[in-house]
Formats: structure tokens, C-alpha cells, sequence
């Protein structure tokens, strides 16, 4: 398993794949499988039958999980996709941007 520098709650933007160019928030990190499902981005169909919670039934759009190897965290003061570093601050390690050198 790999070290994720990607966490829940980071904009992150689509590098690779059929949804290059988008942008959204991380819902959840699959740390298991090197996989993060993001906000709006990777929408599938999913056909659910009539249920308690859902009496109507019919198609649901569903975020599904993207490889962490194509997505890249969003720099917040370039605006622009860069790559993430640790940097030991004291006894802490931080998460730094490449770009433009700044704690996220």
C-alpha cells in the first residue's frame, strides 16, 4: 500500500482519463484500494428498485471512485494543479506545495 498524500476535503482536479479537466472536493479516500471518490466527477447509473427509503425506484446518479494516480490536488493560492511534498515543521510533518511552497 502506498503513502496517500490525498485527503478528504482537498479540491482536487482530473489529470487522466474521461473526466480530464474536472475539479472537485474529495468525499472519501480509499486507502485500501488507491482509490478517492470526488464530488461531481466519475457519475455512474445505478438502477435501484422500489424501496422503503426510496418508494419511487428508477435511475440513480452515483459518484463513483477515481484512481488517486489521476487526480492532483489544486494549489489554493496558484489555482492550478501541483504536486504535494512533506515538510518537517518542528516535531510535525505538513503537506507542502510544490508550486508555490506553501503549508496546505
Amino acid at each position: 500500500m502506498m503513502k496517500l498524500k490525498i485527503k478528504s476535503g482537498d479540491i482536487v482536479k482530473v489529470i487522466a482519463g474521461d473526466h480530464k479537466g474536472a475539479e472537485g472536493k474529495v468525499l472519501r479516500v480509499l486507502r485500501e484500494k488507491n482509490k478517492a471518490v470526488v464530488e461531481g466527477v466519475n457519475l455512474v447509473s445505478k438502477h435501484t428498485k422500489p424501496s422503503a427509503k426510496n418508494p419511487q425506484g428508477g435511475i440513480v446518479k452515483k459518484e463513483a471512485p477515481i484512481h488517486i494516480s489521476n487526480i492532483a490536488l489544486i494549489d489554493p493560492k496558484t489555482k492550478s494543479a501541483t504536486k504535494v511534498g512533506v515538510k518537517v515543521e518542528g516535531d510535525k510533518k505538513v503537506r507542502i506545495s510544490k508550486k508555490s511552497n506553501q503549508v496546505l
